[in-house]
């Protein structure tokens, strides 16, 4: 029988935050999974047998469970460029449900190692497009894929965590894969000092709605979105045009901080006193050494704190 206990459980928190928000894609709904996983474990230690399995096996394997339970009859989480075609100019619509999107989360809950070379790999795990595309695949898939090929996790253990055999594991796993081998996302920039210049560079010219500036930043191909709005815009000379030009930006100013594992900003706005508040969480990407991909996820002011961003400048 086991001998851990609630601190042992505790010690998981982190671990299983990583694993459900690449399984469920919403940073509310993993905080709920978690908190209910480590519940239910503390509830049932008596149940652990360390001679059968070990803990973190044990503990994921209730996790999964209720990730799977969320899931059933759930929308798919996705980013607006999933949804549809690119618009054709500035009108935005309608928002859709909270429940269609995929969550940005800070990137210091995303990480479990300092290994520089494992780091790389756990980013691009948690890139806020590669969750959306882990979203895609059939809920049982999404698990064998994070379990195997994120978190290393073996055959045996996966099939242990999933209540399943080794060869239904494995044929899981196959088919995640095709999946995301036609799927395939582009690899992004390192976080350098280049790329530190250039995102300096971002902010002046957002700031200054400086055109010419802008349009060297972005690449031709760049695309934008904002979430919970379908609209998404493609093409670098657009989004450079619509940025610098809009009314509704004046005054307002970005913070750095550190989205899904990319450099991502606070973008506060002025209130009617002038007082700088919180309005929007913002994702980049960088390929080439220009900024290939933003999300500005609206009405995400609420969450500053969590990115370590002050709610007033």
């Amino acid at each position: 029988m086991t001998t851990v206990g609630i601190a042992e459980l505790e010690a998981l928190r982190l671990p299983l935050t990583r694993y459900c928000y690449r399984i469920l894609g919403s940073a509310a709904d993993t905080d709920d999974a978690v908190q209910e996983t480590i519940i239910r474990a503390n509830a049932r230690l008596h149940e652990h047998d360390e001679a059968r399995a070990k803990l973190t096996t044990w503990v994921h394997r209730i996790a999964t469970n209720i990730c799977i339970d969320m899931l059933r009859g759930a929308n798919r989480r996705a980013l607006p460029m999933d949804l549809g075609p690119a618009a054709n100019g500035a009108d935005i619509g309608v928002p859709l449900p909270e429940s269609r999107w995929v969550d940005p989360m800070p990137g210091t809950r995303l990480f479990g190692t300092a290994d520089p070379a494992d780091t790389l790999v756990e980013r691009e795990s948690v890139r806020i497009a590669f969750v959306a595309l882990l979203q895609r695949l059939p809920p049982r898939q999404r698990v064998v894929l994070v379990l195997r090929d994120v978190l290393a996790y073996s055959a045996q253990e996966c099939a242990e965590i999933t209540d399943s055999t080794v060869a239904s594991v494995n044929s899981a796993l196959q088919r995640a894969r095709a999946t995301l081998d036609n799927n395939r996302l582009e690899p992004v920039d390192g976080f350098d000092s280049s790329q530190r210049e250039l995102l300096d560079r971002y902010v002046t010219a957002f700031e200054t709605h400086d055109l010419a500036a802008m349009l060297e930043i972005l690449r031709d191909d760049a695309v934008t979105s904002m979430p919970p709005f379908a609209w998404w815009l493609r093409g670098g000379a657009a989004i450079a045009k619509l940025v610098t030009s809009s009314d509704a930006c004046a005054g307002d100013r970005l913070l750095p901080t550190n989205v899904n594992g990319c450099p991502g900003f606070g973008q506060y706005r002025p209130d009617s006193d002038g007082v700088l508040r919180p309005f929007a969480l913002i994702v980049t990407e960088c390929r080439g050494g220009r900024i290939a991909d933003i999300v500005t996820f609206l009405g995400t002011g609420n969450r500053f704190a969590e990115f370590s961003l002050p709610t007033s400048l």
